[in-house]
């Protein structure tokens, strides 16, 4: 019987997820990630209760120092300079398919599983295991799941990949007594729990935010600002300027200590430039590629052709028509079909 370790966050998607690999026949060992301290104790208490009812093994895995390390200090660490990060990206990359892997590999499991939405399949064209979209395009998530290490890919388990809604699933849940069937979804990051991230960056960093001027392309000084961490590309609130049309921030320039400001079409680019890449397709991408990209989770996938750079690790994606604010630290996510190709984090 093969053996399996699904995390477990305590919500709807992974209770049923560990229910329907048990049923499937699957040596199931349900796992929990302590990784924040302020969240943790729910979490357990709720994934533990859903394993008793399903009477399989759970595991508490202590993780806290590598989350702080590898997922929170980059993110305190890319808003101060001037950039958007995207934290559950770096925890699939780091924590789930890093750290989680490698506690499975210990307890002998032959797969690792997890609630999200995606697929993956051996593709005969490519000959590796490849990480397609979920059957219902709304609960796609592979663009979090691009920084999974290919090695991995194959050794992973999407219970959920025919699923085409939530309602579906809570219903499966409430089938089986599952006690988290009416749990609400988390909208916010993990660690922090009222969704205020300034308070955040402040009470975790000894940096204070330092005022400067809000400019037009110009220089033109319109304004003053309360410190960068404040703003984000795309942002038309809060800016606290009269101007004859609605202004955006277009950039944000820590060398200057300056927000951009601009009108709406300033925000429209049709190139950007992205590093820390990871392919899925293929080792290395050796020529240009057509591709349909996204420069965030909500956005629509777009044509584009991505280039690879003299410079290692980097590469120029060319938009056929121009999208609506690019932020540099979100991740770019490329696709062919239902295919995953790779992604990378924007640094331009």
């Amino acid at each position: 019987m093969p053996r399996v370790l699904i995390g477990m966050s305590g919500g709807v998607d992974s209770s049923v997820s560990a229910m329907l690999l048990k049923e499937q026949g699957y040596e199931v060992i349900g796992a929990t990630m302590k990784l924040w301290c302020g969240n943790s104790k729910e979490t357990v208490e709720d994934a533990k209760r859903v394993c008793n009812i399903l009477g399989i093994r759970h595991e508490v895995f202590d993780l806290q120092e590598t989350f702080k390390n590898c997922v929170v200090n980059p993110f305190i660490e890319e808003y101060w300079n001037a950039r958007t990060p995207n934290p559950c990206i770096q925890c699939n990359k780091e924590l789930k398919f890093g750290s989680f892997y490698k506690k499975a590999l210990e307890l002998g499991c032959d797969y690792i599983s997890t609630g999200h939405y995606a697929s993956t399949c051996f593709s005969e064209e490519y000959k590796r295991y490849v990480l397609k979209k979920s059957k219902t395009e709304a609960k796609d998530q592979t663009y979090f799941l691009y920084g999974i290490p290919k090695e991995v890919l194959g050794k992973m388990i999407f219970p959920l990949e025919n699923y085409h809604d939530k309602d579906e699933i809570r219903r499966l849940a409430k089938e089986r007594n599952l006690p988290v069937a009416s749990k609400p979804d988390s909208q916010e990051i993990c660690f922090i729990h009222d969704n205020n991230y300034i308070r955040f960056l402040q009470e975790n960093s000894n940096k204070v935010p330092k005022q400067g001027n809000i400019v037009d392309e110009n220089g033109t000084i319109l304004g003053k600002h309360k410190g960068l961490i404040y703003y984000t590309i795309g942002q038309r609130k809060g800016l606290g300027i009269a101007y004859k049309e609605p202004l955006y921030v277009v950039k944000l320039d820590p060398k200057e200590n300056n927000v951009i400001v601009g009108t709406q079409e300033k925000l429209y680019q049709k190139e950007l430039y992205a590093n820390e890449l990871n392919w899925l397709l293929f080792d290395k991408l050796e020529r240009p590629m057509e591709v349909k990209a996204k420069i965030r989770y909500r956005a629509k996938e777009a044509d584009a052709i991505v280039y690879p750079l003299e410079e290692e690790g980097r590469v120029k994606v060319i938009f056929k028509d121009s999208q609506r604010a690019i932020t540099p630290g979100q991740s770019v996510v490329f696709y062919q079909g239902d295919m995953v190709v790779g992604g990378g984090k924007i640094i331009e």
